[in-house]
């Protein structure tokens, strides 16, 4: 692993803090990501821990081939395609996240994006769903990465911001009662934004489209 791929990896830890992995042993926040100046983002914990929704299911709809989910959390997109006979594996940095998919039916590896995966460049499909075009802080790096995960025909699905945003902040996870994890970076973006970074990292088709108020982008080498 290079210098930089470490660095990216590093935040992992992060989200193997208490509050996040409590969250999701629960199934309910509430969880947030707080900036230094006290911004918050709230996390859908409830929401990452039910069924599939509507949105979900366009996302599912447009899955080809075998599907990687990158930071799958409790696994819900995993599980969904396990159920219907599709090959398909999450993987998340957080234990509790890796042992909830398994429970629920889905398959899912304890890994960073960054280290070593199975399947390397044979991935039909690619996830980045629920903000994790976030994870690293550094977007082109992610996009580059699931580059070379994807076969040369695949497709990624990114989750965007509903906001025209493009950001670099760095945060921690906090459960909105004093504790919080490590500081780590992040990134928030919206659709034109990912577009430009996605162009210069090997995915120049994009196609967009919104669901009950979530944003997504389909890219395409």
């Amino acid at each position: 692993m290079t210098a930089q791929l470490a660095q990216l990896a590093e935040p992992a830890q992060a989200w193997r803090a208490d509050p996040y992995a409590d969250a999701l042993r629960a199934g309910q926040g509430p969880l947030y990501l707080r900036r230094s100046d006290g911004w918050l983002l709230p996390l859908e914990v409830e929401r990452w821990c039910a069924e599939p929704d509507a949105a979900d299911a366009t996302v599912l709809a447009r899955c080809r081939g075998p599907v990687l989910d990158i930071g799958c959390g409790p696994g819900r997109l995993v599980a969904a395609l396990a159920a219907r006979g599709h090959p398909a594996l999450g993987v998340d940095v957080t234990p509790e996240a890796v042992a909830r998919t398994v429970r629920s039916g889905g398959s899912a590896l304890c890994r960073s994006v960054f280290d070593p995966l199975p399947s390397e460049g044979r991935w039909g499909t690619v996830l980045l769903i629920d903000g994790n075009i976030g994870i690293g802080g550094d977007p082109a790096a992610l996009l580059r990465r699931a580059a070379r995960l994807a076969a040369p025909a695949g497709s990624l699905l990114v989750e965007v911001a509903a906001a025209d945003v493009d950001e670099r902040v760095e945060v921690h996870v906090d459960d909105g009662h004093g504790r919080r994890g490590v500081p780590f970076p992040w990134a928030r973006l919206g659709a034109r934004a990912l577009r430009a970074e996605a162009a210069g990292a090997g995915w120049p088709r994009a196609v967009t489209w919104r669901a009950t108020g979530r944003s997504f982008v389909q890219l395409r080498r």
